[in-house]
């Protein structure tokens, strides 16, 4: 499945760059019981237990996740508060529903891929939720892709695990619900490369790989519910740090007469390499295909990692755990998005905090 994503990748891509404003909502709903699961994937081969895919949130990431579930052969269901990003789905001949309920009915698994922890609350909770059946739901699972704070998870997976199927399958009894953020961001999205970081059953967990990847490359379980939500805000804030070490020390290069790209290439070559000097470098001029490259367009925003930040530092509250340096990186990243470049990629710390230089 995932050679055949690699060969076939790209049919819609053309279109997405227009659909960086787009607000999204995203649904999912599953049951599970897990004693069997282990033995139905022994084989390591992708399954199609799960042949029909509701998917709910088709922003940047979500829609080119659900173009690679049906190119990966899936049969979909799609929902979006975006009516032109729906007609676009039903131009290519998928079902689009008006409700997330209309989607869970419709599917065996939903996967949402949601802007925020109040957008997946009322996805699941809302009046035309995902969960508005009462106790009684049709998918077996619900995978939420979206980046929110580990305690709405686990609620979220808790009230899932108090309903019952409306129609028992295989060894599924109950709906199950797993958190599984992603990592790779748009390009990654569009590549079929993601990496999904996945908390809940780890059998149920077993059960979705096939789906994770036919959107991604890497899975990585990190145990019960609430704990991929837990790695991807550590993964970010430690993003959100190296960018602004990485666009702090090209500054101040400059200003001491280092070029840009002499600069990176020593970082690269010594202990101070990371993904944000030589993958995603912030200096314009240095590197292609980053945003940084055009004019830090799409990527990741800035007022997203604000977000992002935001949720490390609550939860590092709730915990007890000081985080100095996610609290400067917050203060930081909030001064960014008030002086109006909060759609403006995360690398644009550089220029637009520190006054670094374009490359010449």
């Amino acid at each position: 499945m995932g050679q055949r994503l690699m060969n076939e990748r790209s049919l819609i891509v053309r279109v997405l760059p227009s659909l960086s404003n787009l607000k999204s909502t995203v649904l999912l709903s599953s049951p599970f019981q897990s004693s069997a699961m282990r033995r139905f994937f022994s084989s390591q081969v992708p399954s199609c237990q799960f042949e029909s895919v509701g998917f709910i949130g088709l922003g940047n990431m979500g829609f080119r996740m659900a173009s690679n579930l049906m190119k990966a052969g899936y049969k979909m269901a799609v929902h979006d508060v975006n009516c032109n990003v729906m007609k676009m789905f039903s131009d290519m001949g998928v079902p689009t529903k008006e409700t997330p309920f209309e989607v869970a009915e419709a599917s065996d698994v939903v996967i949402t891929m949601l802007p925020s922890s109040s957008h997946v609350l009322d996805v699941y909770n809302g009046p035309n939720g995902l969960l508005q059946g009462g106790n009684s739901v049709r998918p077996q699972l619900l995978i939420d892709s979206s980046t929110i704070d580990p305690q709405t998870s686990r609620n979220i997976s808790a009230a899932v695990s108090n309903c019952i199927l409306k129609e028992k399958k295989d060894s599924w009894e109950n709906p199950v619900m797993l958190d599984a953020p992603v990592s790779g961001g748009v390009l990654a999205a569009e590549a079929g490369t993601l990496t999904f970081m996945v908390g809940g059953s780890e059998d149920a967990y077993q059960a979705a790989k096939p789906l994770f990847l036919s959107m991604g490359k890497n899975t990585i379980y990190c145990g019960g519910a609430g704990n991929g939500a837990a790695a991807k805000i550590c993964n970010n804030l430690t993003m959100a740090v190296s960018m602004l070490g990485v666009s702090e020390a090209l500054t101040l290069g400059q200003s001491l007469g280092i070029s840009a790209s002499t600069l990176t290439k020593i970082l690269n070559s010594s202990s101070a390499r990371c993904w944000s000097s030589d993958s995603y470098n912030p200096v314009p001029g240095v590197m292609e295909g980053v945003p940084a490259s055009r004019n830090y367009g799409g990527g990741f925003a800035s007022k997203l990692m604000a977000k992002d930040l935001n949720l490390a530092l609550a939860s590092a509250k709730e915990v007890g755990v000081d985080c100095p340096l996610t609290s400067q990186a917050q203060d930081i990243y909030a001064k960014l998005c008030e002086n109006g470049h909060d759609s403006k990629d995360f690398s644009c710390v550089f220029q637009h905090y520190y006054g670094g230089k374009d490359e010449v």
